[in-house]
């Protein structure tokens, strides 16, 4: 704040009380224009907010918009040895299995050790062929060299490792990078120089795993079966031959409700932002988007999504599977509704959320048609932030007047004051000529 100016001929009046109240008025066009400003940049944040309310219902539907996420079955096993998981295609029923091998990953380590990994020279030229693959060393390298070499190799299809085996003892360790017979491997040794390096029977040997399903043999390069049977994936990791493990794949409702209730729980977010900005609005906030049409539309389509038809199976809508809307507005499970649909028609329910004109694909089109780059949202976005940039200039150019409007006005009354004071001196002057004529 600059100095107080006095009218020293008016009582010593601080003229910035008067300067200040008269600047005030002054900038009352820049404090609205600052006003409408602010509420633009609330506005912005708001439709952030929105979508960031339309992300978390675009990945609760993302959950139930494909065949291979929406299952209506669920299977249990009697062991951990073997775990199931059911997909697109399972049914109802039971399985016996017995595990009589695992799948593994060839190992094979070297049969010579060197005293270090990183100081001894093991070879200094030649060639390392594995699985047909040639490593050439055009140096001399080291263990762990050696091992950095093979690792950089394309289409090798192993790892390298050293391995401590003992005090001043390491040896290089050869792993198949996937499990199963069809990826062991052999090792063909051309290195020369240096102290040398050696490769004899492998530590384990390449595997596939082998089951008996409902005594039908199957065999596999990995640990997890997949699609054994129609939509269902076993996964196994304990061999015991003698035992056998039940598997059964039953009727369930409650995974696919749980994304279910997760969807709702995200639209009725959804709804309870675009509420409270509608209030805010007639309230007078004019930092909110509750005018904006597009929540109107945004609303009106959802809503009109969430009841349309959809295939032609005989469940064709969401709410005859107990999605269904309540007087306010928001979304709720008919619980019992959705246990008899899933139970009696799961192929229904499943074709209904997730097949081929589902409801939840459409839903999915509609939020990326508002929230996506160059949707609806991002498009008001940009039209909101033009102008909050447009009025900075405006701002700045309307602070840079009103500064010299300031300057000039405390130029104008400061001499007025000293006008004034000049005008008080001389009037005193006179009065005191006046005194003096008097006395004659």
């Amino acid at each position: 704040m600059s100095s107080p100016i006095t009218f020293s001929g008016f009582n010593n009046i601080d003229f910035n009380t008067v300067l200040n109240s008269l600047m005030q008025a002054a900038s009352q066009p820049l404090t609205d224009l600052q006003d409408r400003q602010t509420a633009l940049k609330t506005q912005v944040s708001q439709f952030d907010t929105l979508n960031s309310r339309l992300s978390s219902l675009r990945s609760a539907a993302d959950a139930l918009a494909s065949l291979s996420s929406v299952s209506t079955v669920s299977g249990t096993s009697t062991d951990t040895a073997v775990t199931v998981a059911t997909g697109t295609g399972a049914v109802a029923g039971h399985y016996d299995v017995v595990v009589n091998e695992l799948a593994r990953a060839q190992v094979t380590a070297s049969t010579t050790t060197a005293p270090d990994a990183t100081t001894t020279v093991v070879a200094s030229g030649g060639t390392l062929t594995i699985g047909g693959v040639d490593v050439a060393i055009s140096g001399d390298v080291t263990l762990q060299q050696l091992a950095t070499a093979i690792n950089q190799t394309d289409g090798i299809g192993v790892t390298a490792a050293v391995i401590r085996t003992g005090t001043n003892a390491y040896k290089l360790a050869l792993s198949s990078v996937d499990t199963g017979l069809a990826n062991a491997f052999t090792v063909t040794n051309g290195l020369t120089g240096g102290t040398g390096i050696a490769f004899g029977a492998n530590a384990v040997n390449a595997s596939d795993a082998s089951i008996l399903i409902n005594n039908i043999a199957a065999t596999n390069s990995s640990n997890t079966f997949v699609d054994i049977a129609p939509g269902l994936t076993l996964t196994v990791s304990k061999k015991d031959a003698a035992k056998t493990i039940g598997i059964d794949v039953a009727a369930d409702s409650s995974a696919l409700s749980d994304k279910v209730n997760g969807f709702i729980s995200a639209y009725n977010d959804l709804v309870k932002f675009i509420d409270t900005q509608r209030t805010a609005a007639n309230n007078g906030d004019t930092g909110s988007i509750g005018r904006d049409p597009l929540l109107r539309g945004l609303r009106n389509s959802l809503r009109t999504e969430l009841l349309g038809v959809y295939g032609s199976a005989s469940l064709q809508r969401l709410t005859e599977v107990g999605v269904e809307f309540t007087r306010e507005g928001t979304l709720a499970l008919n619980q019992s509704k959705f246990d008899e649909a899933v139970n009696t028609n799961g192929d229904d329910v499943r074709n209904l959320f997730a097949g081929t004109g589902g409801a939840f694909p459409a839903i999915e089109s509609l939020i990326d048609g508002y929230s996506q780059t160059g949707g609806v949202i991002p498009g008001v976005k940009d039209r909101l932030n033009q102008q909050v940039a447009s009025m900075d200039d405006q701002i700045s150019k309307m602070q840079a007047r009103l500064a010299q409007q300031r300057l000039a006005m405390q130029q104008e009354f400061t001499a007025a004051d000293a006008a004034m004071s000049q005008l008080k001196s001389q009037s005193s002057s006179l009065s005191s000529i006046g005194s003096g004529l008097g006395s004659f």
